[in-house]
């Protein structure tokens, strides 16, 4: 069964063209020209993966994936005019899975699409994942610690989900920038320090565990059990 794309693109020419070639690498694309449209299909479902425009009319491309990521974690590229990082910033803190800047090359965008799908088929393979009071329900995005909600950035459920799924092993801060960030990215390891700083302030300070433990010159690791006492320093 060929996989659906929903295409949330203003720009007819150009949604003809990635529609066109989209449909010549085997997928079934659907086509929105508005937000609100767009937003109507998205939540309705049935979509593997959504492409996003961020210059919408009616609902701009933002509002449109803050209000999806509510009930759904389908993956979602960004497709933006814009090259600042602050846009770009935004739309992965909302809950984008990437993003393309135009114009761009159909080469580069089927790349970013099939390692999209390839992530949405690996996070739904363990719907709920657990440590202690703490549980991360993957298809709703969802962290709660002792049934209360935790609120996390896109970057931050994507890093402690992979903690998790790895729960009991060691993982290196170069394997963290590989699997949780972007191809492109270009940071240095200090960014993974920072968002485990991040986390362990939403977590290990908020509710008194210690999640996440530093193995000092290796990377972090989540142990079978929280410990008491909130979180050690990186």
């Amino acid at each position: 069964m060929a996989q659906r794309i929903l295409l949330i693109e203003d720009e007819e020419k150009l949604a003809r063209v990635v529609e066109l070639e989209l449909g010549y690498e085997g997928y079934e694309v659907t086509k929105a020209a508005d937000g609100r449209e767009g937003l109507t299909l998205a939540i309705a479902g049935g979509f593997d993966l959504i492409l996003l425009d961020i210059m919408l009319p009616l609902l701009s491309g933002m509002e449109v994936l803050r209000r999806l990521r509510k009930s759904s974690s389908v993956p979602v590229i960004m497709l933006t005019a814009r090259d600042s990082v602050t846009d770009k910033v935004s739309g992965l803190d909302y809950g984008a899975d990437d993003y393309v800047t135009k114009p761009f090359e159909i080469e580069e965008l089927l790349a970013r699409i099939r390692r999209a799908l390839r992530h949405g088929q690996a996070s739904s393979e363990n719907e709920l994942l657990e440590c202690g009071a703490l549980k991360m329900d993957v298809p709703r995005r969802e962290v709660t610690v002792n049934g209360s909600a935790v609120g996390l950035t896109k970057r931050e459920f994507d890093l402690l989900g992979y903690l998790l799924k790895n729960k009991g092993i060691v993982i290196t801060r170069e394997q963290l920038l590989d699997k949780v960030w972007d191809i492109d990215f270009d940071g240095g390891t200090n960014t993974v320090d920072v968002y485990i700083r991040f986390l362990r302030g939403k977590i290990d300070d908020a509710f008194g565990i210690k999640l996440i433990s530093t193995v000092r010159g290796v990377g972090y690791v989540i142990k079978d059990e929280p410990q008491e006492g909130g979180a050690n320093g990186v």
